[in-house]
């Protein structure tokens, strides 16, 4: 049974990449304008009715590359040491995140992402899709933080955080000759709360 649910699982997983990767392709090629969701649901060879089963929308399937690297940012946080001071997880879950999901040699999906970095209707989404962790971001930083309104700083320190992810890592795809993970660096200790640095040791 266990094996039947698995198989069932990674065949979802194939299917929303498909789409994704799809939707990617299609955008840069002819502008997000120009693509339908029919068009991506036939470039992946499956029914308009599968696409909606995974996607609500053309920006969903293209930015579900970006939910599923944050996934994996939320993962590194999670296994940071648990005595470690919030902004020291975080920065450090950054480094080991953007190593991983950028040091690859396959970065065809960046170049695509570059061409349609102008589109004035791509912004929100790539907001939504940092938005969407935020608050279970804020519920990995609870216990490390003391002292008053703990469930407030965590919040507010899960959204600078992602904000200063995304700035940085948009300024980099605009910026492609700068180091990423410099970029990052530069970033999350330029805004580093300095309340936090000193109430929490970091």
């Amino acid at each position: 049974m266990h094996e039947i649910t698995g198989l069932r699982e990674r065949k979802k997983a194939a299917t929303r990449l498909a789409l994704h990767e799809a939707a990617l392709r299609l955008a840069a090629d002819h502008g997000l304008d120009g693509v339908t969701v029919e068009a991506i649901a036939d470039a992946a060879n499956v029914s308009r009715r599968t696409f909606s089963n995974y996607f609500s929308n053309k920006e969903e399937a293209l930015f579900h590359g970006d939910t599923v690297r944050l996934r994996r940012l939320l993962e590194l946080v999670h296994e940071r040491p648990v005595d470690e001071p919030p902004w020291t997880a975080l920065s450090r879950a950054a480094e080991h995140f953007t190593s991983e999901a950028f040091g690859g040699d396959d970065l065809s999906w960046l170049t695509r992402r570059r061409q349609l970095r102008g589109h004035p209707g791509l912004a929100a989404h790539q907001v939504a899709a940092y938005t969407a962790i935020e608050r279970e971001l804020a519920g990995e930083l609870v216990p490390r933080l003391t002292g008053p309104a703990v469930a407030l700083r965590a919040r507010l320190l899960s959204a600078t955080f992602l904000a200063i992810l995304r700035v940085a890592t948009q300024h980099w795809i605009d910026h492609p000759d700068d180091d990423l993970l410099e970029t990052i660096r530069a970033a999350l200790a330029e805004a580093a709360p300095r309340g936090h640095r000193s109430t929490d040791g970091d």
